[in-house]
């Protein structure tokens, strides 16, 4: 008899299973129903930008076409492209055939000198060693909190921050702890307040510079009085520096690792944004540890976790040399231009705007812009408004809810020039229409 065979007797509580009898109740396994449900890990991941975007029930307005200044993509309107120099080393990397198999799942070793290599410096210093590769810089961040954090614990994030921080840290049971930013002071950190949330169960201190959604970057004396309360209370840092280097002429983007050597630093970046290619998913965690704090179990733990997927595409990888050497600082100075000339225009726009206080950014690709709701009694607050602003305008910008941080919103400024003119024109258009005098206040003039 087929010993995979398995015969029910009539009464159909015993089986034959090899031509031995056996009685169902006593055999073990799993009980002969069905139930298949979903994870803790997925149960408890939420996006609330999707959870936000996604319940506006609203449609634009059919007359007017719709310029969404909601999306993080700076090549969403072809008006970015990455440079020919970039293209071409993918091409050159396809076409060698060298790259179609598997790499080491923290990225060839030859890539990650040329990462070392491009952001070594004396106060800095970095080996190949101390670079893994992943997929997309949000990879990267993925790597390093749960290298660094159990559940149960906790990580200070942003407020207002990037989503993905908190939709990361809650899949895997980490608890978060929001840190205030000033928009009074160019969105600098509450540094009593962050100190404040620090207790036993704190793993890691999240510092996002150059900011998304702010657009802020933070001068010198204010990363090193955030280093001052890493070092004060043993807290490591991941620095996410996507943006790195995205800055306007007037500031200047100093990488955290350069300013502190008893601060261990696990800074992540990637191509997506400096390069305009989000979508060739290439990111990197650089280890900045002169102490030998973290030792070899934190690098141990990343090379481990990266083995989970086999690591950032290949091709991307071959092209990585020729990206970082070839690319020519025309591109980089142009997009910035771009990027800091379109800032300033909708600054501009959006300031004259009564019951709208945008804040100046100072690199990244985005502005924050607060909603004076007095003058808006209508709208219960930023996702209401923005909801009426796609409803009336067909303009779309991300209600600051979505950052933890109700009664502003968030515009893209990579989208073309005048593309931007005609947004900040339909946005004063619903502003004039909505807006009222608060009671009990002074007529307001014109700013």
């Amino acid at each position: 008899m087929d010993p995979y065979v398995i015969e029910m007797n009539g009464s159909g509580d015993h089986v034959s299973v090899g031509g031995r009898s056996s009685t169902l109740g006593k055999a073990k396994g799993r009980k002969a129903r069905w139930s298949v449900k979903p994870s803790d890990m997925a149960n408890n991941t939420f996006n609330p930008i999707r959870a936000i975007v996604d319940s506006m029930k609203v449609k634009p307005n059919p007359d007017k076409t719709m310029i969404s200044l909601s999306i993080g993509d700076p090549t969403v309107f072809g008006n970015l492209p990455t440079d020919p120099e970039v293209t071409q080393a993918m091409k050159d990397a396809l076409d060698s055939g060298k790259y179609n198999g598997y790499a080491p799942s923290i990225g060839f070793l030859s890539s990650r000198e040329e990462v070392a290599s491009y952001y070594h410096c004396p106060e800095a210093p970095l080996e190949a060693k101390d670079v893994i590769l992943t997929s997309g810089c949000s990879q990267a961040i993925e790597l390093c909190l749960a290298v660094l954090a159990n559940p149960g614990q906790n990580i200070l994030v942003p407020r207002p921050g990037f989503s993905l921080y908190r939709t990361l840290a809650e899949s895997m049971g980490i608890e978060v702890k929001l840190y205030n930013l000033l928009p009074e002071k160019s969105w600098e950190i509450d540094l009593k307040q962050l100190e404040s949330l620090i207790d036993e169960k704190t793993a890691c201190l999240i510092v996002n510079n150059p900011s998304n959604p702010c657009g802020s970057v933070f001068s010198r004396s204010h990363l090193q009085k955030i280093l001052a309360v890493a070092a004060k209370q043993c807290v490591p840092i991941l620095a996410d520096e996507i943006y790195g280097d995205m800055v306007f002429s007037g500031s200047k983007f100093e990488p955290l690792a350069t300013l502190s050597t008893n601060v261990p630093i696990l800074s992540c970046g990637g191509l997506a944004k400096r390069w305009l290619v989000p979508g060739w998913r290439l990111g990197w965690i650089l280890i900045h540890d002169r102490r030998d704090i973290f030792g070899n179990e934190i690098r141990d733990g990343l090379v481990k976790l990266s083995q989970r997927i086999l690591g950032p595409c290949t091709i991307v990888q071959g092209a990585l040399k020729s990206i970082l050497r070839r690319t020519p600082q025309e591109f980089y100075h142009d997009t910035l231009s771009f990027l800091k000339s379109n800032a300033d225009l909708c600054y501009g726009a959006l300031a004259a705007i009564p019951g709208l206080r945008p804040v100046r950014p100072s690199g990244a690709m985005y502005l924050m812009v607060e909603i004076e709701m007095e003058h808006f009694p209508e709208f219960e607050n930023d996702v209401e408004f923005t909801e009426r602003l796609i409803a009336e305008q067909s303009v779309h910008c991300l209600p600051a809810t979505c950052f933890e941080y109700p009664n502003f919103f968030r515009v893209v400024i990579t989208v073309p020039e005048v593309m931007m003119l005609e947004a900040c024109s339909r946005i004063q258009e619903f502003c004039e229409q909505h807006y009222h005098h608060a009671e009990g206040s002074p007529e307001e003039c014109d700013k």
